[in-house]
Order: structure tokens, then C-alpha cells, then sequence
């Protein structure tokens, strides 16, 4: 199944084209974030998802699903975990970042989420060389391409382990 906060999200629309089940739950459709999260648990129970994957999801996991799935939620980040990573590290943030640091390399990881932004294990990460001219543009560009080799070899990995 699919499920995204974001009702315009391609993967929604991906997802219906196969007939995936394909949910939009939004925080403003419920009146408290328990509600929230009660229904997002209860949804990925319903459908008998044992492993999340989090692809552009920009916000903060609820520690009860968190624990209602432990180890069997991951998420992909633009750098290369434990640096620059936490909270308020996502999008350009993480790549101005790097570059101001004067990284010679960044990359993506591929981590568990637990209870704190960016600190579950890392499970796997890939590489890229930073130019001497690098931007924070063209840096985001080749962590990007990283991000699409790294996340479908992971989730690869785990199917193949859970078969």
C-alpha cells in the first residue's frame, strides 16, 4: 500500500495506476494527532504492511508507530549519517550544510527511524565526490541520482530477506 500526506504525490497516483491500495491522510483531517496516528497504525495493520518505507516524508515520525513497527520503518536521508542529519536537516538545509563544511564527499543513507530524528541505525549508504565548484544545487542533483541507486537496492535487500 501507499500512503502519503500529500494528496497531489506521484506515488498515490503510481500506486492507483497499479491498483495499490493508495491512502491521503492528512493531519487536518483529524482532530488530534492521536487520532492521527491511531488511524495511520490501524490502516498499515488493515493492510498487513510489515515493512515502511519513507520516501520524501518531511515530517517526524509519531513514537507510537515508531513502536508499534520497530525496526521495520526506513527512511533515506541526503547526507551521510551521523553528520548532518536532525532536526531541521532536509532539502537544501542538508546540502548548504555540507558544502559550508568543506565536505570532499556526501552522499545517502538508509537508516531504521526510531524516536529521534536521523539517529536510527544506519542500514546502508552510497557516495558521491564533492567538486571544488560544487553548489548546493548541483550537490543536491548528484545526491539525488545516489538516493535512486541506494534506496531500491536496500528495499530489495529486505524482500529478499523476508521471502
Amino acid at each position: 500500500m501507499v500512503l502519503s500526506n500529500n494528496s497531489q504525490s506521484g506515488a498515490l497516483a503510481l500506486a492507483r495506476s497499479f491498483n495499490i491500495p493508495a491512502f491521503h491522510i492528512s493531519q487536518r483531517q483529524f482532530t488530534s494527532s492521536e487520532t492521527f496516528n491511531e488511524k495511520i497504525v490501524e490502516l498499515l495493520r488493515l493492510h498487513a504492511v510489515n515493512f515502511v518505507v519513507l520516501a520524501g516524508y518531511m515530517k517526524k515520525i509519531d513514537v507510537s508507530i515508531v513502536r508499534a513497527f520497530h525496526n521495520r520503518i526506513i527512511n533515506i536521508h541526503p547526507a551521510l549519517l551521523p553528520k548532518f542529519g536532525g532536526e531541521g536537516m532536509f532539502g537544501m538545509h542538508v546540502h548548504e550544510a555540507v558544502i559550508a563544511a568543506g565536505e570532499k564527499f556526501s552522499g545517502a543513507t538508509v537508516h531504521y527511524i526510531d524516536e529521534e530524528y536521523d539517529r536510527g541505525d544506519v542500514i546502508d549508504q552510497e557516495t558521491v565526490s564533492i567538486d571544488e565548484h560544487e553548489t548546493a544545487e548541483t550537490l543536491a542533483a548528484k545526491v539525488l541520482r545516489a538516493e535512486h541507486v541506494l534506496l531500491p537496492r536496500v528495499v530489495k535487500k529486505f524482500a529478499a530477506a523476508s521471502e
